[in-house]
């Protein structure tokens, strides 16, 4: 598992992209997550799912940070209920309640250490099934940097949870080239997306993430309605505009 990562979404940046994120940029990603209440229009449930394998401690932190800002944004305004999953240690795969006012989901999350350990996405992804099959599920987001398991299997998940309706949006830290052929084809066959970040593009992360929590809430006419360059690239994935 590499820990070299640097961010370059999977068709093209959003926003631009520094070296590194200044403090002005994450204040400035703090500002607009807020702003993210007036843009959900709907209500959806959306399940954030994690990585916590030694491997993802360095960008751990930042992407509590960072994740927990933008779901308090939509969280607060009631629109959006969230669900934390993460794997990690020896078959550990936990998930928390579907909830509306984050805070206790970011509290949970700064609690997480991370531990050694083999990738569990498997798992994530059958309990994505199992939960849809309970009440919609609109959108599942995996944040992680390796895949050591069966590629068959998860296609097959991901092509069930494309025929529910739930994309996979998929955000991959680092360059293993074989996580990045597994992360690509969930996306594919989910008719989600999959971009690469780092926690040197706050900026970039945050904007793709507030897409995904407006298309959670509001689905294409709200991605349409806001018409940010990263509403515009989510809708261009949705809708089988990638090779």
């Amino acid at each position: 598992m590499s820990d070299k990562k640097q961010p370059v979404p999977a068709k093209a940046n959003p926003a631009p992209v520094e070296p590194q994120s200044s403090t002005g940029e994450i204040d400035a990603f703090i500002r607009q997550a807020r702003t993210l209440a007036a843009s959900a229009t709907g209500s959806g449930r959306l399940i954030l799912s994690l990585d916590a394998t030694m491997s993802r401690q360095p960008t751990w932190d930042l992407a509590c940070a960072l994740q927990g800002e933008m779901f308090d944004a939509v969280g607060k305004a009631g629109a959006l209920k969230v669900q934390l999953v993460y794997f990690r240690g020896l078959g550990e795969c936990r998930s928390s309640a579907f909830v509306t006012d984050t805070n206790a989901l970011k509290q949970l999350m700064t609690r997480i250490e991370c531990r050694s350990g083999h990738t569990q996405i498997g798992k994530v992804l059958a309990h994505a099934l199992k939960q849809t099959a309970a009440a919609k599920v609109n959108a599942l987001v995996y944040i992680g940097d390796a895949m050591e398991e069966n590629i068959d299997d998860l296609a097959e998940k991901a092509g069930s949870l494309g025929l529910h309706g739930v994309p996979v949006f998929v955000f991959q830290e680092g360059h293993d080239a074989g996580a990045e052929k597994a992360f690509k084809e969930i996306a594919r066959l989910s008719k989600g997306a999959w971009f690469r970040f780092d926690r040197r593009a706050a900026a970039t992360l945050a904007s793709l993430l507030s897409a995904v929590a407006v298309f959670a809430t509001g689905g294409l006419k709200a991605l349409e309605a806001r018409g940010r360059p990263e509403d515009r690239l989510m809708i261009e994935h949705l809708r089988g505009g990638r090779k």
